[in-house]
């Protein structure tokens, strides 16, 4: 097998909240310090509220800048009224990943067992820019 040279990419990290701010925030923290630890870049960390207009204008903004490689996004994806970034997330999507919520999922059972089940995580790609 050929080894490759590491290319470091450049990922946004998006925290959807309606109470989170950078004082607060540990998921968006925890992102970039495995993104940074990894070697990557962080393009850009903005927090928005549960609210599908507003996470689909930043993410549309990150989809369509050529230096935005990968998009993380934490919060919005349980089973409340307010969770609702599946919904925003999804018709962005030019293609689906298939498995990845299903693999997420069982990758989280060991550390918090069954309540793993109330997340909607999803994964796809728009505009050649992972999310």
């Amino acid at each position: 097998m050929k080894q490759t040279d590491f290319l470091p990419l450049q990922i946004s990290v998006l925290v959807v909240s309606d109470s989170r701010t950078e004082e607060s925030d540990t998921s968006g923290k925890i992102l970039v310090k495995l993104l940074s630890e990894a070697g990557h870049r962080l393009a850009e960390k903005c927090f928005v509220p549960d609210d599908i207009y507003q996470i689909r204008a930043v993410l549309s903004r990150w989809i369509v800048d050529p230096t935005v490689d990968i998009i993380l996004s934490t919060g919005g994806t349980g089973l409340t009224s307010r969770d609702r970034t599946p919904e925003a997330v999804m018709p962005l999507f030019d293609k689906v990943i298939d498995g990845f919520g299903e693999l997420f999922r069982r990758k989280s059972f060991d550390e918090i067992s069954t309540s793993t089940i109330q997340s909607r995580v999803t994964a796809g790609v728009a505009n050649g820019t992972y999310i």
